[in-house]
């Protein structure tokens, strides 16, 4: 596989390296690409045919973190499944993917991403693709031509922008973006189906509303469970989600950015807002058990509320930079539940990420603390458990396209009930990371 994934970059990176095109309101994906956010509508790259871009992202972790636990042991066929399984030193599986990205028209662009090997699948797997307008001068219409100066549409498969941590997350071997080495302790992420359409303003005030299937695997099989809630055969709602910012570049050495985010789904056959990577986490094996195994438990050291059913839930985010000083926030409200549950239960989870990036206009340098922490109702235990992470590090970008990273985590699990086997549960240690993106 590790060899397949060489070839595949070395082809994309010499054969095709004339077709590195810049393209229309489009992410960089390298450093460049580092705190933007949803694209812009600045337009400063002219038109003059279709381009083919070719892209990609090369990730490999070396792990040294150790952990523990205090549960009763749990027994089943002669087996403890409350042992945690040992860990030693040691690099994990790289991860890898690859990016299609194509100038279709004046102002329309099309993305295809492939995951190439992720801890959750060894094989090729698409994660999803979409097309995104800017322009409709097709339609030749002055009034359509000046009213797609404010607005931008997005349809296909698609990454749903719910809050502003899916910007700044690692996904797969993508890690340019992420300070640190892993995303957070309830991660959001899930691709859809569906649409969405934003305004922009020129003062800085931006709005978007979409509409998706609330389903990461679709189906068109009607659902013969019944809702515990409702007492009916379950139906497939859609899902409805929503952001409202502010984004302002107020002088040469300061931004502001706040944006409030929900995403909305009555009804699914499996909801997967909080459980939808399929990359998976990248601290191996923490907190598992001797059954473990690399893709089977792919997401070790995340909580994953099991919203399966219905979920409701809104993100508040502020991002401050002043020179290299960044300040980006998280408080987050989730509710939901499975099909199997009645009531709904709570999730709230908060961060902080404090960055400072250095030397003065290069930033190529930068140091980091996080602070990370889930409060949570199980679906079997009345009581609220806690997660509590904290993080510290620091990087180097070699080139724009070229990063290594360093990381002390220290996670703590509390008031989890004795038989779980996160119960007195805690692991730390070092994580060292290479990152290639282009």
């Amino acid at each position: 596989m590790k060899i397949k994934i060489l070839i595949i970059f070395c082809f994309t990176s010499g054969a095709l390296k004339a077709q590195q095109e810049t393209l229309q309101f489009f992410r960089p994906n390298n450093k460049l690409g580092i705190n933007i956010f949803e694209t812009s509508k600045t337009d400063t790259i002219p038109f003059t045919k279709l381009r083919v871009r070719i892209g990609g992202n090369f990730t490999q972790d070396f792990q040294g973190l150790s952990h523990q636990n205090n549960a009763q042991p749990v027994v089943v066929d002669g087996i403890n499944s409350n042992q945690l399984i040992p860990l030693t030193n040691g690099f994990n599986r790289a991860m890898a993917n690859l990016a299609i990205d194509v100038q279709l028209s004046d102002g329309i662009r099309m993305n295809l991403t492939m995951y190439l090997s992720t801890r959750h699948h060894e094989e090729t797997w698409v994660k999803g693709g979409y097309v995104q307008i800017d322009k409709l001068t097709f339609l030749k219409s002055d009034l359509i031509n000046e009213i797609m100066k404010s607005f931008t549409i997005r349809a296909g498969d698609y990454e749903v922008d719910y809050g502003d941590q899916h910007f700044r997350r690692s996904d797969g071997g993508n890690a340019t973006f992420n300070p640190f080495v892993e995303n957070y302790i309830m991660d959001e992420f899930a691709t859809e189906v569906g649409g969405e359409i934003y305004y922009h303003h020129k003062s800085g005030l931006f709005a978007m509303i979409g509409v998706t299937n609330g389903e990461l695997n679709p189906t068109v099989v009607a659902s013969t469970e019944t809702d515990s809630s409702t007492g009916k055969v379950n139906v497939y709602d859609p899902a409805f989600h929503g952001k409202l910012g502010f984004d302002k570049q107020v002088n040469k050495d300061f931004r502001v950015r706040i944006t409030g985010s929900f995403y909305a789904d009555k009804s699914a056959s499996s909801n997967t807002l909080f459980f939808g990577d399929r990359t998976g986490s990248h601290y191996f094996f923490v907190m598992e058990n001797t059954a473990a195994t690399s893709d089977g438990n792919a997401w070790s050291g995340r909580y994953n509320p099991q919203y399966s059913e219905q979920v409701s839930t809104y993100m508040i985010n502020p991002f401050l930079k002043y020179k290299g000083f960044e300040l980006f926030g998280t408080y987050e409200m989730a509710k939901g539940r499975m099909i199997t549950e009645p009531d709904m239960r709570t999730t709230t989870q908060y961060a902080v990420d404090l960055i400072y990036r250095f030397c003065e206009h290069k930033e190529n340098f930068w140091i980091a603390g996080r602070f990370n922490s889930v409060k949570a109702q199980l679906p079997s235990d009345p009581t609220d458990v806690t997660i509590n992470r904290f993080v510290a590090s620091a990087g180097w970008f070699m080139t724009k396209n070229i990063m290594i990273k360093g990381e002390y985590v220290n996670q703590v699990y509390n008031n989890f009930q004795a038989t779980d086997i996160r119960s007195g549960g805690k692991f730390n240690g070092m994580m060292m990371e290479a990152v290639v993106g282009f």
